[in-house]
């Protein structure tokens, strides 16, 4: 049990972090195939089902709750630094997909899976929110059925392999915003102030019924789309990864820029790149 909140907790800081992929961490520790049949065959299997994901799901809670101030921190003082070294950590995570698909041969289909994809997360980042500090969460119709339709996104890129559902958050335009959101729960929480919960809960509340219906919803999917057409979904999961670094440049706010910050964000973005390759290997 143990082990399995601690696997759970890697999963859910991979999850925070904009660019690191929970799919692939799951790959990385023999979780991913255990997680996907435990997904899919809940009402088949329920018992050994619930023993593998109320663990993995704890775990990955434990470790959002925890990292959620470290990161509203880290985008709100140093976003240029921040957003490099999460540029990195996508570049670093390049070389464990590209394994997936070498010794393939290189079809149309595959090259329009790519493109499809690389162009989907470009025009997310310019038709999108331009930042998630911007994001509209108050509470209305319209807000509760973006932020069920955000949840869902984010959870179903959260399962996949070299795909990062925080970095979906992001280029959607509401990471920041989530990320704040779960602080103020918590300090609310501390001091039972029921007002500030109540106001989180309308925001938490929708987001949280979207991810668990992503996860459920998309797992299926996941697993019929890999057993029928495994290097498309692979070339897919490419064009998503390529493009990411270049849509978070584009909506990273660079009005604090200078010689300096670049310089970092150069240093930032290479320890990035370690950590990706070292963390994404099976």
């Amino acid at each position: 049990m143990l082990k399995k909140i601690l696997q759970g907790m890697v999963v859910g800081i991979a999850n925070i972090i904009p660019g690191v992929s929970g799919g692939t961490m799951m790959v990385a520790m023999g979780l991913y195939d255990k997680l996907i049949y435990s997904i899919t065959h809940l009402k088949s299997d329920f018992k050994n089902s619930m023993k593998l994901l109320i663990p993995i799901f704890l775990g990955a809670g434990i470790a959002i709750v925890a990292l959620s101030r470290l990161f509203e921190f880290l985008l709100r003082d140093y976003p240029i630094p921040t957003n490099f070294a999460f540029c990195g950590l996508i570049a670093g995570s390049l070389p464990f997909i590209f394994k997936k698909v070498q010794g393939h041969v290189i079809s149309v289909g595959k090259i329009v899976a790519f493109i499809i994809f690389f162009a989907i997360v470009i025009l997310m980042a310019v038709l999108g929110e331009t930042g998630g500090k911007s994001a509209d969460v108050t509470f209305g119709m319209i807000n509760v059925i973006k932020l069920l339709l955000v949840g869902i996104i984010a959870a179903a890129t959260m399962v996949v392999p070299g795909v990062s559902g925080s970095m979906m958050l992001m280029l959607l335009g509401y990471y920041d915003t989530i990320i704040k959101t779960i602080n103020r729960f918590i300090d609310a929480l501390v001091i039972l102030n029921f007002e500030k919960l109540l106001e989180a809960c309308t925001v938490l509340i929708p987001f949280g019924i979207g991810v668990v219906l992503g996860i459920f919803l998309i797992a299926k999917l996941i697993e019929f789309i890999f057993q029928k057409a495994e290097i498309h979904a692979y070339y897919a999961i490419l064009g998503l990864i390529i493009a990411s670094p270049i849509a978070i440049l584009l909506k990273t706010d660079w009005s604090g820029g200078s010689v300096l910050t670049v310089g970092i964000g150069v240093v930032t973005f290479a320890a990035g790149w370690f950590a990706a390759s070292k963390l994404g290997g099976e």
